[in-house]
Protein backbone atom coordinates (compact mmCIF):
# COMPACT_ATOMS: atom_id res chain seq x y z
CA UNK A 1 0.00 0.00 0.00
CA UNK A 2 1.23 3.58 -1.26
CA UNK A 3 1.92 5.53 2.72
CA UNK A 4 0.29 8.46 0.81
CA UNK A 5 -2.46 7.08 0.30
CA UNK A 6 -4.73 7.84 3.70
CA UNK A 7 -7.25 4.78 4.30
CA UNK A 8 -8.66 4.29 7.51
CA UNK A 9 -9.51 0.40 7.45
CA UNK A 10 -12.78 -0.13 9.31
CA UNK A 11 -14.51 -3.81 9.69
CA UNK A 12 -18.51 -4.62 9.88
CA UNK A 13 -19.52 -4.63 13.81
CA UNK A 14 -20.63 -8.50 13.64
CA UNK A 15 -16.60 -9.03 12.47
CA UNK A 16 -15.62 -7.16 15.44
CA UNK A 17 -18.37 -9.00 17.86
CA UNK A 18 -17.03 -11.91 16.46
CA UNK A 19 -12.96 -11.16 16.79
CA UNK A 20 -14.33 -10.04 20.68
CA UNK A 21 -16.19 -12.76 21.40
CA UNK A 22 -13.22 -14.93 20.39
CA UNK A 23 -11.08 -13.65 23.09
CA UNK A 24 -13.22 -13.93 25.68
CA UNK A 25 -14.64 -17.39 25.14
CA UNK A 26 -10.80 -18.25 24.38
CA UNK A 27 -9.58 -16.78 27.56
CA UNK A 28 -12.25 -18.52 29.83
CA UNK A 29 -12.01 -21.63 28.18
CA UNK A 30 -7.83 -21.32 29.17
CA UNK A 31 -8.84 -20.12 32.87
CA UNK A 32 -11.14 -23.41 32.99
CA UNK A 33 -8.28 -25.85 31.22
CA UNK A 34 -5.43 -24.44 33.49
CA UNK A 35 -7.45 -23.86 36.63
CA UNK A 36 -9.79 -27.17 36.66
CA UNK A 37 -7.32 -30.06 35.12
CA UNK A 38 -8.47 -32.33 37.73
CA UNK A 39 -12.23 -31.50 36.59
CA UNK A 40 -11.76 -31.61 32.98
CA UNK A 41 -9.74 -35.32 33.20
CA UNK A 42 -12.78 -37.10 34.96
CA UNK A 43 -14.77 -36.06 31.67
CA UNK A 44 -11.50 -37.54 29.32
CA UNK A 45 -9.62 -39.94 31.50
CA UNK A 46 -7.02 -40.38 28.90
CA UNK A 47 -5.92 -36.86 28.60
CA UNK A 48 -2.44 -36.32 30.69
CA UNK A 49 -2.43 -33.32 32.72
CA UNK A 50 0.05 -32.01 30.29
CA UNK A 51 -2.12 -31.98 27.22
CA UNK A 52 -4.99 -30.32 29.54
CA UNK A 53 -2.69 -27.51 29.99
CA UNK A 54 -1.43 -27.64 25.87
CA UNK A 55 -5.32 -27.33 25.03
CA UNK A 56 -5.41 -24.50 27.98
CA UNK A 57 -2.18 -22.46 26.06
CA UNK A 58 -3.86 -23.31 22.73
CA UNK A 59 -7.08 -21.02 23.84
CA UNK A 60 -4.63 -18.65 25.40
CA UNK A 61 -3.13 -18.39 22.01
CA UNK A 62 -6.31 -17.85 20.38
CA UNK A 63 -7.74 -15.57 22.22
CA UNK A 64 -4.34 -13.68 20.88
CA UNK A 65 -4.18 -14.11 17.69
CA UNK A 66 -7.89 -12.79 17.85
CA UNK A 67 -6.77 -10.00 19.13
CA UNK A 68 -4.10 -9.67 16.36
CA UNK A 69 -6.73 -9.84 13.82
CA UNK A 70 -8.46 -6.96 15.44
CA UNK A 71 -4.74 -5.13 14.63
CA UNK A 72 -5.80 -5.81 11.12
CA UNK A 73 -2.86 -8.57 11.25
CA UNK A 74 -3.55 -11.61 9.00
CA UNK A 75 -0.53 -13.90 10.78
CA UNK A 76 -3.24 -13.64 13.68
CA UNK A 77 -5.65 -15.77 11.06
CA UNK A 78 -3.15 -18.70 10.55
CA UNK A 79 -2.17 -19.13 14.04
CA UNK A 80 -5.82 -20.11 14.83
CA UNK A 81 -5.70 -21.98 12.32
CA UNK A 82 -2.57 -23.84 13.15
CA UNK A 83 -3.95 -23.65 17.09
CA UNK A 84 -6.81 -25.73 15.64
CA UNK A 85 -4.88 -28.03 13.78
CA UNK A 86 -2.89 -28.83 17.20
CA UNK A 87 -6.01 -29.20 18.97
CA UNK A 88 -7.16 -31.75 16.45
CA UNK A 89 -4.30 -33.56 17.30
CA UNK A 90 -4.73 -33.27 20.92
CA UNK A 91 -8.18 -34.34 20.61
CA UNK A 92 -7.61 -37.43 18.95
CA UNK A 93 -4.59 -38.37 21.14
CA UNK A 94 -7.33 -38.18 23.99
CA UNK A 95 -9.46 -40.17 22.24
CA UNK A 96 -12.59 -37.21 21.81
CA UNK A 97 -14.71 -38.46 19.26
CA UNK A 98 -14.11 -37.39 15.63
CA UNK A 99 -16.98 -34.69 15.53
CA UNK A 100 -15.85 -32.99 18.91
CA UNK A 101 -11.82 -33.39 17.49
CA UNK A 102 -13.04 -31.62 14.42
CA UNK A 103 -14.89 -28.16 15.87
CA UNK A 104 -11.86 -26.17 16.19
CA UNK A 105 -11.17 -26.63 12.35
CA UNK A 106 -15.05 -25.69 11.97
CA UNK A 107 -14.36 -22.27 13.81
CA UNK A 108 -11.70 -21.35 11.49
CA UNK A 109 -14.26 -22.02 8.22
CA UNK A 110 -16.70 -20.01 10.61
CA UNK A 111 -13.99 -17.28 11.65
CA UNK A 112 -12.83 -17.04 7.81
CA UNK A 113 -16.71 -16.65 6.39
CA UNK A 114 -16.97 -14.33 9.15
CA UNK A 115 -13.96 -12.32 7.80
CA UNK A 116 -15.68 -12.00 4.30
CA UNK A 117 -18.41 -9.77 5.74
CA UNK A 118 -18.24 -6.47 3.62
CA UNK A 119 -18.36 -2.96 5.12
CA UNK A 120 -17.96 -0.32 2.30
CA UNK A 121 -17.10 -2.59 0.22
CA UNK A 122 -14.57 -3.86 1.50
CA UNK A 123 -14.26 -7.40 3.52
CA UNK A 124 -12.27 -7.34 6.33
CA UNK A 125 -10.21 -10.23 5.06
CA UNK A 126 -9.11 -7.69 2.25
CA UNK A 127 -8.11 -4.91 4.65
CA UNK A 128 -5.90 -7.23 6.64
CA UNK A 129 -1.62 -7.03 6.30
Amino acid sequence: MNQNYNYNKERHGCVTAWLVLIILGNSLTALLYLLANDRIRESAPDASPLMIYLLGLLALANAVFAGMLLQWKKIGFWGFTVTGICALIINININFGIVQSLIGLVGVGVLFAILQITKDGKSAWQNLE
